[in-house]
């Protein structure tokens, strides 16, 4: 299969004041019977601000800004997306972990949950701990650190 150039949608993804150096982009591809999904990050750094390793939460959350509330980062992001109120991890929102290795990761999969459309103007989450795939409601994922708006292409 060849990915076309451009993508159907698109998240910048910026970190929060913990992680001021975090940069991401995750582009959705529209497919048979789903997404794929690209993501890639940079500037993933540990609490002595050294490069990070390790897996990450990832998920596709209900809210359509990356705003904060009262010190919580990223909280108008909202929960994970989960229209069918599913039990999580099949929430439509529910990705795989990213691995980050010396700070950077990327990562290319297929996910049949959802098409491009049914996530522009949602938002993409990183969080600093992988998910567990068993808490409820979210997979005790941690904190958000990363956080960014689906848009379609083109639009700015």
């Amino acid at each position: 299969m060849k990915l076309p150039q451009e993508p159907d949608a698109c998240a910048e993804i910026t970190g929060n004041e913990n992680y001021p150096d975090l940069q991401g982009t995750v582009k959705f591809y529209d497919t048979y019977g789903g997404s794929i999904v690209c993501a890639e990050f940079t500037g993933i750094r540990n609490s002595e601000g050294e490069a990070g390793d390790g897996f990450f939460g990832f998920h596709v959350h209900e809210g359509n800004q990356c705003g904060s509330k009262e010190g919580d980062a990223f909280a108008e992001a909202g929960a994970h997306f989960n229209p069918g109120d599913k039990p999580h991890p099949q929430h439509e929102g529910d990705l795989p972990p990213l691995l980050v290795c010396d700070g950077e990761a990327w990562m290319m999969f297929f996910t049949g949950r959802f098409f491009p459309e049914d996530v522009i103007g949602r938002t993409v989450v990183l969080h600093e701990m992988p998910d567990d795939f068993r808490s409820q409601p979210a997979g005790d994922s941690g904190s958000r650190i990363g956080c960014g708006e689906i848009r379609e292409w083109g639009d700015e």
